[in-house]
């Protein structure tokens, strides 16, 4: 039996230093707080280059009021499919306002800065003036511990999340407190687009309302725009607020304690007189992670000599925090979750799978199932857009925000393969459960989501096949949406969508659909060029001229269990891509998704070469946030550290049918896995 709390435990990142990339974030899945070396964001300006020091909700969106644009202002470009004419929101000539207003609203915002308050000779606190003792980030507890030494005297802060509330319980003691040297700053910008979601010079567009409910306890009402949102902070002891600018007030404690804490919280409701004490924020944490970390899944590394071993544990461990506190919320996740804005803070329905699908492998299912009624709930409106464009049933959109509008782009719209994704959630969850529950609840989103993947293809009567045809673009993304014909990873996803909602309809007892059986058999196959599978049918240079960005033809086998793959084939083509690929243009869930076909194939020490491959996109801060090489934009990506979730409870688990025995790691790894579902 593994011991978890020494395999946490000994994972839980330590901070001996200032690092700048590498701030601790606490949070519960629809809410996050990302804090500095102090525990709070006091130093927001010194991180801001970095990983910005945000507060961030699930339900936090805004949209600016200066022009109020609606999709009907859009105009739509047209596309030519056989004898249909497609239109698509893909082409911003002429129409370069509305087109990025629409894109970048809504958009997450930043709630507001907590932080350390005090003076050095007159001056405002710099992070010159701290010198850090030791940070650690208790992993087990959710609790982040901070020890510093600040104005000659020492500060030790405990920070933590609500596990039920968008709220943060903080402790602190330092003779600093009874003195008066060291209070709270709250802060509040206006929203903005860039990753740093703050715009801290804005004064106007916003105004923040506040009043004393009693001596420990400030109420704020918050409205930008046309939004609102309130914040409470309740103390232990008395409070002393003073307001330093329109959005910008220090708090200090009229107490001689050295010892003290209070809790700030935040709502899109007006509760004014919800108090929540320290004390009921750190149980309620403390339970929430000793139920996540002893019921789920797990992974000891500690007997392999290996040192890879020693760095795949910590990147595991890191991950499945993270992962509970930035993608497990009741929306899908931005791909830099509730920590900064990647692409205004919108959701890729694509990478959902990656954000989410391995908690279902790691017997965590129910953090899946939080953000899956949310397609119920978009339902109509990808009903509309499959209608509007001339197919049947539900087509799901790529860059949403929690109306379910796809963004105009001029990529996004042609991509489809985050399409069978719910019918793979759904089979994942009927595998764990086996319950006709699963069945009853979820198969109008397979029945809605199989038909316009039917009335998508295109079927070409010379050659007796059923195509994906242009207008597309595949997983790999650095291909001409008109001249894309037939991607690998896609056909293969296509032909497991449907094998599985046959499946369905057999669980249900309504028998299998005659149409959908003659796509699976005429389905076009996989193109080939020199015993090597293309990106896709038209790309005959793949390999000398797109050998960059995903290499997605082998999540053909990997991904998925490659019913219409030759295993020769896809292995020359692993080779071929470990050979020539340009490595520094992948991204972080890539090297995931290469360790996987390695491991169906059986090639069990090229897999973990794959997945610990020592490259920019595949390098993981003390935080464990897989950062994008040097893109500003990415400074962490959530779809990295899912993919790894899932690339190793595969490689530890297996799958279903596999011809290997034990595990896919190098035959020279020991080690110990617990409560791990084996893959389909």
């Amino acid at each position: 039996m593994i011991d978890r709390y020494q395999l946490v435990s000994r994972n839980s990142p330590v901070l001996e230093n200032i690092d700048l990339s590498s701030p601790f974030t606490v949070g519960n899945g629809d809410f996050a707080f990302t804090a500095d070396i102090t525990g709070l964001q006091t130093f927001y300006q010194d991180y801001a280059e970095f990983i910005p020091l945000n507060t961030m909700a699930q339900w936090a969106w805004h949209s600016f009021a200066t022009h109020k644009y609606r999709r009907k202002d859009l105009k739509l470009k047209e596309y030519k499919r056989g004898s249909k004419l497609i239109a698509f929101a893909a082409d911003e000539s002429g129409q370069e306002e509305v087109f990025h207003y629409l894109r970048e609203n809504p958009h997450k915002y930043n709630l507001g800065r907590i932080g350390f308050y005090g003076q050095v000779n007159g001056r405002r606190m710099s992070l010159e003036d701290i010198e850090p003792v030791k940070q650690r980030l208790d992993l087990w507890q959710g609790i982040l511990y901070s020890d510093f030494n600040f104005a000659g005297k020492n500060v030790k802060v405990k920070t933590l999340s609500d596990s039920l509330t968008a709220s943060i319980g903080v402790k602190v003691k330092s003779a600093l407190l009874a003195e008066r040297k060291l209070g709270i700053e709250i802060e509040f910008p206006y929203p903005a687009v860039d990753m740093r979601a703050s715009d801290w010079d804005k004064v106007e567009g916003h105004r923040t309302i506040y009043r004393k409910l009693d001596e420990r306890t400030y109420s704020f009402s918050r409205f930008i725009d046309n939004e609102y949102y309130f914040f409470n902070i309740y103390s232990s002891e008395k409070i002393e607020l003073a307001r330093h600018g329109e959005h910008s007030f220090v708090i200090f404690f009229a107490s001689e304690k050295d010892e003290l804490s209070f809790v700030c919280s935040f709502s899109p409701l007006f509760q004014p007189n919800h108090k929540i004490k320290y004390a009921e924020v750190r149980e309620r944490s403390i339970a929430y992670w000793h139920d996540y970390w002893t019921k789920g899944g797990m992974i000891d590394f500690s007997a392999t000599t290996d040192p890879r071993a020693r760095e795949l544990e910590r990147r595991v461990v890191l991950s499945q925090y993270l992962t509970a506190v930035q993608c497990a919320g009741t929306l899908p996740p931005a791909e830099t979750g509730l920590t900064a804005n990647s692409w205004y803070g919108k959701f890729h329905l694509e990478m959902h799978f990656w954000h989410a699908a391995h908690f279902v492998l790691w017997n965590r299912e129910d953090l899946l199932e939080k953000s899956l009624w949310w397609y119920y709930k978009i339902l109509d409106v990808a009903r509309d857009l499959a209608s509007s464009q001339g197919f049947a049933g539900a087509r799901w959109p790529k860059m949403v925000c929690p109306e379910g509008y796809d963004s105009p782009s001029s990529i996004g719209p042609f991509l489809v393969w985050q399409q069978p994704h719910p019918i793979l959630y759904a089979e994942l969850l009927y595998r764990r459960k086996r319950d006709k529950a699963v069945l009853e609840n979820y198969y109008e989103l397979v029945a809605e989501t199989i038909k316009f993947m039917e009335s998508y293809l295109e079927y070409e009567e010379e050659k007796d096949r059923y195509n994906l045809a242009a207008p597309l673009i595949p997983a790999q993304e650095c291909f001409d949406e008109r001249a894309c014909l037939n991607p690998v990873f896609e056909l293969e996803y296509w032909h497991t969508a449907f094998l599985i909602a046959q499946k369905w309809r057999e669980r249900l007892g309504i028998g299998r659909n005659e149409k959908w059986e003659e796509i699976i058999n005429k389905l076009a196959g996989l193109p080939v060029k020199d015993k090597l599978y293309l990106a896709h049918e038209q790309a005959e240079d793949t390999f000398e001229k797109h050998n960059l960005d995903h290499p997605s033809m082998l999540a053909a086998l990997g991904v998925l269990p490659g019913y219409k793959v030759d295993k020769e084939i896809m292995a020359n083509t692993l080779n071929k891509v470990f050979e020539v690929w340009d490595f520094e243009e992948a991204w972080g869930w890539d090297f995931p998704v290469m360790a996987m076909t390695a491991a169906r194939l059986g090639k069990k020490d090229m897999a973990i070469d794959l997945l610990l491959l020592d490259t920019p996109k595949n390098t993981y801060l003390v935080n464990g946030h897989n950062k994008q090489g040097e893109r500003e934009d990415l400074p962490l990506y959530l779809p990295g550290n899912g993919a790894l979730l899932l690339a190793v409870g595969m490689m530890a688990a297996g799958w279903d049918n596999s011809s290997f025995e034990g595990h896919l790691f190098p035959e020279d790894w020991q080690l110990e896995f617990e409560s791990i579902d084996r893959y389909l």
